[in-house]
């Protein structure tokens, strides 16, 4: 027997901005119903073990991020596209990847 697939809630506007005063280094896009941060880091070993971190996370959460990488830099976009918005589950993403890229030394 199989389960259906329940996608996680949107929180509310007012959810979304009281958790994003504790992530301030991240923001709000609301026109792509995403949050994002540009992460920064010393050179690309630093960036790539960042990256490398949070896959391992992102994989056991099954919430995998939409991002870039070009040398020390990281551009990450967060949405849950089951739910066409943002959930709980991006934030929780948010706050690891913050722990991460102090961890390997980003800003």
């Amino acid at each position: 027997m199989t389960t259906a697939h329940t996608p996680p809630h949107l929180l509310s506007p007012a959810d979304l901005d009281q958790q994003l005063s504790e992530l301030p280094q991240w923001h709000h896009h609301e026109a792509e119903k995403a949050i994002g941060r540009d992460f920064r880091f010393g050179d690309f070993a630093q960036a790539f073990g960042f990256m490398t971190q949070v896959a391992l996370h992102a994989e056991r959460m099954n919430h995998h991020p939409e991002w870039s990488n070009v040398y020390n830099r990281v551009q990450v976009r967060l949405t849950t596209h089951d739910a066409g918005g943002i959930t709980a589950l991006d934030l929780a993403l948010a706050r690891l990847m913050d722990q991460a890229s102090h961890s390997v030394g980003g800003n």
